[in-house]
């Protein structure tokens, strides 16, 4: 094997890794965007007004239901 063939094997391998990495990083955005895009929360039960006297609770900021 001649001393280009290596070299030019070498570089195959290297341009392989990074597109390899580029098409997973940018799959892996993909998946995420389309899960938060998708994902839709049911309404839950939640303190509507805070009770004043009580232990300090956590209610929604706005409430959907």
């Amino acid at each position: 094997m001649s001393a280009s063939a290596g070299r030019r094997r070498t570089r195959l391998w290297v341009f392989a890794g990074v597109t390899g990495g580029l098409l997973l990083f940018f799959g892996a955005n993909a998946h995420l965007l389309y899960v938060a895009l998708d994902a839709q929360p049911e309404c839950v039960e939640h303190i509507k007004m805070p009770n004043e006297g009580q232990p300090a609770q956590f209610r929604a900021a706005k409430s959907a239901c």
